[in-house]
């Protein structure tokens, strides 16, 4: 485990202290839309130890937010490696597993959707978000689509009912001290942990292309599984083999590339989180979950989410299931090259580049 400096944040005697334990051990896009409810414990409680039970790959994103002190690495549904902590918070699902996980490190308090008579997992009625919800997203057609939550907001409603107050627009992300492979990039991102979310490679490939031929200057980025995926983007849309930083880059050198980025182009992932955190214009597929749930926050024209209107399963926490079905194939390399032609040109100002 790895702490962060314990000076950043202001302390005070008048919250309790002790051992915080949040659970949110999925991937990089949750690690991002927790970030308002965990900055607003992080405000709650300053002279608290705050531990964030995730995956430890996700470890520098989460130190780099500074809202939390330190990783405990931890599996999906746990075991969550911490005993007695004061409070344990449940920012992964509505339970039950991922309750259980946080019972069993014997908290003197719990704080998690469904529990008897606590706040529930589902909205009673649609108004019911709205306080919750960004400023620009209040009363929009975004509030309304398909009777979604956003996910940023639910977890602000689980900490809002527990008397902390969350911004829900602060998703910034400060610039880690890497220097970025490339600066100026447009950055193409074709995969995604969700068969169901990927765009075919042969459809990057041709906006790939065309974004070359009009000067942009293309990098193509993955996993060390999604390597392959990005070589044949790259071949087939005429790019050379160092246009591929699949496989190459750390998680810092990959925040620092998309901050520095003039675009990125990408589905339904963690990548696409980071671009809204980094300010960086961006044009990102959905399907089959609408970005309602899942996408930038509305009104910040530098985003872009094209929704293929398919809905395909998902799981009882509102995450797209294993599928070998694509269903973004209806949105087409034109849509995506409108779509980009349509963006404002230059960076807005992040949270922490606004004073915010």
């Amino acid at each position: 485990m790895t702490s962060r400096d314990s000076g950043r944040y202001r302390l005070s005697r008048r919250s309790p202290a002790g051992t915080v334990v949040a659970l949110r051990a999925l991937g990089l896009s949750d690690l991002l839309t927790a970030l308002p409810a965990l900055r607003g414990l992080r405000r709650a409680r300053p002279d608290a130890r705050i531990l964030l039970a995730t995956p430890q790959w996700l470890e520098p994103v989460a130190l780099l937010s500074g809202a939390v002190d330190g990783v405990v690495d931890t599996p999906k549904l746990g075991p969550v490696a911490v005993q007695r902590p004061a409070l344990a918070v449940n920012l992964h699902g509505r339970g039950p597993a991922s309750t259980m996980a946080l019972r069993a490190t014997a908290p003197a308090e719990l704080w998690a959707f469904d529990l008897p008579g606590g706040v529930s997992w589902d909205l009673d009625t649609p108004p019911g978000n709205r306080r919750h919800a960004p400023r620009e997203h209040r009363g929009g057609l975004w509030e309304r689509q398909a009777g979604e939550e956003r996910e940023v907001a639910r977890w602000c409603r689980l900490m809002e009912a527990h008397g902390v107050a969350c911004d829900p627009d602060d998703l910034f992300l400060p610039r880690p001290a890497v220097p970025p492979v490339v600066g100026g990039a447009t950055i193409v991102h074709p995969g995604g942990a969700h068969p169901v979310r990927r765009w075919p490679a042969r459809q990057w490939a041709l906006v790939a292309r065309a974004l070359a031929t009009n000067s942009h200057q293309v990098v193509v980025t993955g996993s060390p599984q999604e390597t392959e995926l990005a070589r044949t983007v790259a071949r087939e849309a005429g790019l050379p083999p160092a246009a591929v930083l699949a496989g190459s880059t750390s998680l810092p050198e990959l925040c620092a590339l998309v901050a520095a980025g003039s675009l990125l182009l990408a589905a339904n992932t963690g990548v696409g989180h980071l671009a809204t955190a980094y300010g960086t214009p961006s044009v990102l597929l959905f399907g089959p979950v609408p970005p309602a749930r899942w996408g930038p926050p509305p009104g910040r024209g530098q985003h872009v989410a094209l929704w293929s209107g398919e809905r395909g399963s998902a799981d009882r926490n509102g995450s797209a299931a294993a599928s070998t079905d694509q269903v973004v194939d209806p949105i087409t390399p034109a849509d995506v090259l409108r779509a980009v032609a349509a963006l404002p040109t230059g960076h807005p100002p992040t949270g922490e580049e606004s004073g915010r």
